[in-house]
């Protein structure tokens, strides 16, 4: 099975156990196939933490969850050294915390303090951990999946800027549709009845996704998809010359990483896609996911209620491919 077969059909199983978030789904694969870590915003009981299980469900990979709370320690994520005695050759032993997984949940990351989130920038950006001096390297595969409610704010800490700009991509989950709803509760129950059969869970092998990630890089993009990418950020930093409307409701525009997630995010698609090269439909398909945590807007815009992701519509309507 090729890896293109293999990724399909993960993105299959994914969906058979998330009922209406499709989208979601593909997010969370662009995430792997580029590398990249991703955070998954939505009201209680939408499915956040269900999707990361569900791909560490169906990929050969070890899984951990920490959930984030107040009194949380940076040791508690990182692992800590361990004194073995003075009879001991080694008198200090590197105990590896739960951020050394595949996949790491950070459930509620919004709620650890200032040096939690310095231990878990650090393994995002540099996939590695500092401990009492020493260096400890991450997997191969590793991937950082948080999720955050947007309403509770009482005892959370909101993410710094530069962190927030760490993850390739930050997906906004919904309500699912009325019929999806219905299709949900069938699930559940089926999952939790008595005389519910046993499914065989389908596994895909790491392989598939390094396999995956070899074969985007050769994804070609043209310069007219590069000019494109890069008049999409500009439009974030310099609106008002797009529009003048648009000029007072952004007061930071995307850096540099926004536009190679977009580059990244876009040849993923075209992949999974089945696509050899790169189309203005798969750089819009992902720039909300890539832009929408990177954009800054004023208070101004803030005050009427103004969302990032109406910011990107309309720069994607203004905007126009070379």
């Amino acid at each position: 099975m090729s890896a293109h077969q293999s990724i399909k059909q993960l993105q299959s199983s994914m969906q058979s156990s998330i009922i209406g978030q499709e989208a979601v789904v593909k997010g969370i694969l662009l995430s792997l196939l580029c590398n990249g870590n991703i955070l998954l915003e939505g009201l209680p009981g939408l499915a956040k933490t269900r999707a990361v299980k569900s791909l560490a469900q169906h990929l050969v990979a070890d899984f951990s969850r920490i959930q984030f709370t107040p009194d949380l320690l940076p040791s508690d994520i990182t692992g800590s050294e361990m004194y073995l005695g003075e009879s001991s050759s080694e008198r200090f032993e590197f105990k590896p915390g739960p951020i050394f997984a595949n996949i790491v949940l950070a459930d509620e990351v919004n709620r650890a303090p200032a040096k939690v989130q310095a231990a878990l920038l650090e393994a995002m950006e540099e996939r590695q951990v500092t401990v009492s001096g020493e260096t400890h390297k991450m997997a191969p595969l590793f991937m950082v999946m948080a999720t955050q409610n947007p309403i509770e704010q009482e005892g959370t800490y909101p993410l710094p800027e530069a962190q927030m700009d760490r993850f390739l991509m930050h997906i906004s989950i919904d309500y699912p549709s009325d019929e999806d709803e219905r299709l949900v509760m069938r699930l559940v129950r089926g999952e939790s009845g008595a005389g519910a059969a046993e499914k065989e869970a389908i596994e895909v092998a790491q392989e598939a996704v390094f396999g995956a990630r070899e074969e985007i890089e050769g994804i070609e993009i043209s310069e007219a998809m590069e000019q494109y990418i890069v008049s999409l950020v500009a439009a974030t930093r310099r609106p008002s010359e797009l529009d003048a409307d648009l000029g007072r409701m952004i007061q930071v525009g995307v850096s540099p990483r926004g536009s190679i997630a977009l580059d990244k995010a876009a040849r993923a698609h075209a992949w999974l896609e089945g696509r050899s090269s790169v189309i203005p439909d798969d750089v819009r398909a992902v720039i909300g996911d890539c832009l929408r945590h990177r954009i800054g807007l004023s208070y101004e815009a803030q005050a009427e209620g103004v969302t990032s992701d109406e910011v990107i519509a309309r720069i994607v309507k203004l905007v126009a491919v070379a």
